[in-house]
């Protein structure tokens, strides 16, 4: 008998744009779709969260909620903390006593997850495997998925310094492929048209000064982001992944707290699974 092709679910970042991504995961959630492994990026992991812990509902319900506090994201918590977000009130309060992650779910659901890094010492990508977030390290991990550089302080963790995974490694289709995943759905955050602009990484220079490896990477992202996206549209062409991205442009920044903008937003994501649904069952359903 041959060996069962594992299915992999790759997750894209991009701030409140992910709120997309939440319509998504919610619709794929309710028709019990269930993947072998999640690997997600920055917002991509944070919402890949509530997948592999079987909350539907949850991620919207708390971003329309406690997005506009400003002890979630606001200049007022980088003034105060060097954070932009908060990390008490974001990983600590809200998981553990506001809207609370499933934990025990999270711990015995069979599905590999992985928060994507980006190592500020090496310029590379780091992946972590987290099975328990009441671990504080894994928690750690995952917070650092989602740092943004310029607005928040480098994440220190077991002997890693470490920012936001998008920097190294935006849509990571190749690295799940290489870990055994021969099929995948991805989740973007852009349309297809969206190409990235080389970018004026002054600031960086100044910042990350002491880090030439990650300046090199912010660097090379915008040529690194648009050869990914031209891979994810080329092994779409072979239909050896399922591709779901918006079919129309977002219109919300990668801060934007607005519980209108975000509920918006997250209504695109479901009429895009929805649209996609029968089709997406049948790619999964090709699968030995």
């Amino acid at each position: 008998m041959s060996e069962k092709t594992k299915l992999g679910l790759v997750l894209e970042g991009g701030g409140m744009r992910a709120t997309y991504t939440i319509g998504v995961l919610d619709v794929m959630m309710e028709n019990n779709i269930i993947y072998d492994g999640i690997i997600g990026v920055s917002a991509g992991a944070i919402h890949g969260v509530s997948y592999k812990s079987h909350q539907p509902g949850r991620n919207i319900r708390y971003y329309k909620k406690y997005a506009h506090d400003k002890r979630f994201m606001s200049f007022r918590n980088m003034i105060l903390t060097g954070d932009m977000v908060g990390k008490k009130f974001c990983y600590e309060d809200i998981p553990w006593k506001l809207d609370v992650i499933d934990n025990d779910t999270f711990r015995t659901d069979k599905t590999e997850f992985y928060a994507v890094c980006a190592n500020v010492e090496t310029g590379k990508t780091e992946y972590f495997k987290l099975d328990d977030l009441k671990d504080p390290a894994q928690m750690e991990f995952l917070r650092a998925s989602a740092t943004l550089p310029f607005v928040s302080r480098i994440v220190n963790i077991n002997g890693y310094k470490l920012l936001d995974g998008g920097m190294t490694d935006s849509i990571p289709l190749k690295k799940f492929q290489d870990m055994g995943y021969k099929k995948n759905v991805v989740v973007a955050t852009r349309t297809d048209s969206y190409k990235k602009e080389p970018e004026n990484i002054a600031l960086a220079k100044f910042l990350y000064r002491k880090y030439p490896n990650f300046l090199q990477s912010m660097k090379d992202r915008p040529q690194m982001y648009n050869s990914q996206k031209e891979y994810i549209l080329s092994q779409e062409k072979q239909k050896t992944i399922f591709f779901i991205r918006p079919s129309e442009e977002l219109n919300i920044s990668r801060t934007d707290s607005d519980p209108e903008h975000l509920e918006r937003v997250y209504q695109i994501g479901r009429a895009d699974a929805e649209k996609n649904l029968s089709q997406l069952i049948k790619f999964i359903g090709n699968i030995d």
